[in-house]
Parts: structure tokens; C-alpha cells; sequence
């Protein structure tokens, strides 16, 4: 009786492993396409692009297919626009305040394939996304490229169903060499004629205006403010090759009567620095000194607030000068 137990228990093992082996080398997970893109808080995905003026810059947004083993064959995976869940994440971020949704992006400003090719035995690939900028591509609004894999029982593959994975909303973020975000502890605005108490804020985003521009709001604004399109502080740096350290500083809103500080000039330093301990980061320390004024006329209805603004923004900008793309050296 009892040999009769062991040849059974033989049997019985020797048909779960061989189930086992045979599960290992089938497909445990779906092939799903989606994207690689990490959304922020905003459920958006931060997309820094070089700008070129008159060029043409290239982005490349990964692509994948999952599964536990490599498809045998080549899959060829089809995409389109969708302003329809941009419109649901402006609901969802900003309720019905319109002048802080994200904007989709012009189709003039870029172009992509409608599908690619996902190569048999491989599990990533790449979106080519050539975006075209210009001065006339406002940063004061929040530029935004949504993106979803197509899905059909006629395709050879299946879009991943989970939000996140299936859809990509770029939120395109144009850079120079001065732009990007500045701390502002030494940064002070004063509200006239009771200069004691100044308003601080922690942080200043610098935008892209063109190769040597940046803006800035006015003050104590940012990006979430109804009104920042009517309190751009604009500053332009000197050429590369000048040994000048003066920056051009103005409004395009005469309203706002921005007037620079006859006494203290607006100046910036630049310089860089490798790293003692990585050898192969590069810091770049950029200063701003601004001293300037303007008057706020659209929080009090009928009447102007005047403000003074003086102090310093500073920023550190890390580069690996082990990737060769300099576009890409930047750790954002």
C-alpha cells in the first residue's frame, strides 16, 4: 500500500512540474501598448523642449508594450489627439475658472506620425513629437499637447485601459539658458508708501520669450492668477559673446507703469563650477538683481496700488556632461 502512495505522489509531482514549466514559457500578462509618462500633481506630464527660434526640436515620447515575454511579431500602434479628457482634467483642476485651463496646443507648433512601429522581440520604442517654436506661442497660457493610443478590434494589439498609460498630456515647457525656477528668499516687494513689511514669496518661474528672454510676473503673481497676462516683467540678456552684465528690463502693459530704479541698475551673474564629488556635473549659478516698481490697478476696482520690487532670484542648473545631447544634460 504504501508504494502504491509514493507512486502516486511520484505522478502527481512530476504533472505540476511539468505545468509549471509549461506556464513559465507561455505569456503570464497581457501585451498592452502605452505610454512612459509620468504625470505630476496636476495629472499632466512636464515636457521640457529647447527652444530653437525658427527650428525645429525633437521630442521623443517612449512608448511600450508589457507582458512577462516579447511579442513575436511586429505590432504597428496608431495615435490621435484627445481634447476630450483635456477637457475633463480642466474640470477636474481648475472647476469652471477658464482663464486657468490648460490650452491644447496649436497643431502649427507641431507634428508626429499617426502611427509607429513597434519591432517584433522589443518592448520599447518611440514617439517622434517635432515641435516648431516661435516668439508668438505665449507662455503666459499653459500649453498642453494630449495624446491617447487608438484602440480597435481591427488592430493587432490592445491599448493599455488604465488612464494614465493609454494617454499622454504633455504640458510643454519651452527652456533657454535663463529660464526656469528661481528662489526667491532675497526677493521683496513693498507695498507704497509702507515700505517695512514686505511681501515674500518662495519661488519665481521664469518663461521662455526667445533664445535670450525671459518674463516674470510682477510681484507677488504666478501662472494661477486671473490677471498675469496684464503683469508681465519682461528681461533680455545680453549676447553670448558680451562681457556686459546689464539687463534689459520692461512691460508690454503701459498700464502697469513699471519704472526701473534710477539708482541700482538691473544686473545678473553667470557662472559654473563642476562638481567635487560627481566629477561629471557641471552647476551653473545664475543670479538675477532686479529693482523696480509698478502699480497694480486691477485688485482694487477704481484705484492703483503701488509696489516696490528689489532683491535677488537665483537658480542652479545641474548638467551631466556624460550625455552628449546638451538638450538632454539638464536634470530637471
Amino acid at each position: 500500500m504504501r508504494n502504491i502512495y509514493y507512486v502516486i505522489l511520484g505522478m502527481v509531482l512530476t504533472i505540476c512540474s511539468t505545468s509549471c514549466n509549461k506556464e513559465w514559457e507561455d505569456e503570464q500578462y497581457l501585451n498592452l501598448a502605452s505610454f512612459k509618462a509620468n504625470v505630476n500633481a496636476q495629472g499632466v506630464t512636464t515636457t521640457y523642449v529647447r527652444f530653437k527660434p525658427g527650428g525645429v526640436v525633437k521630442y521623443d515620447l517612449p512608448v511600450i508594450m508589457s507582458g512577462s515575454t516579447m511579442s513575436g511579431r511586429s505590432h504597428t500602434i496608431n495615435f490621435a489627439l484627445d481634447p476630450d479628457t483635456l477637457g475633463r482634467l480642466n474640470i477636474e483642476q481648475y472647476g469652471h475658472r477658464e482663464e486657468l485651463y490648460f490650452q491644447q496646443l496649436p497643431s502649427k507648433y507641431y507634428s508626429m506620425p499617426e502611427s509607429i512601429e513597434m519591432p517584433a522581440g522589443e518592448c520599447l520604442t518611440t514617439l517622434p513629437i517635432e515641435f516648431k517654436l516661435d516668439e508668438t506661442l505665449d507662455q503666459a497660457d499653459k500649453w498642453v499637447l494630449p495624446l491617447q493610443i487608438l484602440d480597435d478590434p481591427a488592430y493587432d494589439y490592445q491599448a493599455n485601459p488604465r488612464k494614465f498609460y493609454r494617454r499622454a498630456m504633455l504640458r510643454l515647457l519651452p527652456f533657454n539658458d535663463y529660464s526656469g525656477t528661481y528662489d526667491a528668499a532675497q526677493y521683496r516687494i513693498f507695498l507704497r508708501p509702507d515700505e517695512k513689511n514686505p511681501f515674500t514669496i518662495s519661488s519665481q518661474r521664469a518663461f521662455v520669450v526667445d533664445d535670450r528672454t525671459i518674463f516674470i510676473y510682477a510681484g507677488t503673481r504666478d501662472i494661477d492668477f486671473l490677471d498675469r497676462k496684464l503683469y508681465k516683467v519682461f528681461i533680455r540678456f545680453p549676447e553670448a559673446d558680451s562681457d556686459s552684465k546689464l539687463l534689459e528690463v520692461w512691460s508690454d502693459n503701459p498700464e502697469i507703469e513699471l519704472t526701473l530704479d534710477e539708482k541700482r541698475a538691473c544686473t545678473f551673474t553667470m557662472n559654473d563650477e563642476m562638481d567635487e564629488l560627481k566629477p561629471y556635473l557641471k552647476k551653473i549659478y545664475i543670479t538675477l538683481y532686479l529693482y523696480y516698481s509698478f502699480k497694480d490697478y486691477t485688485t482694487v476696482p477704481g484705484e492703483k496700488l503701488e509696489y516696490k520690487v528689489e532683491g535677488s532670484l537665483s537658480m542652479q542648473r545641474n548638467l551631466n556632461t556624460l550625455i552628449p545631447d546638451e538638450d538632454q544634460q539638464i536634470q530637471w
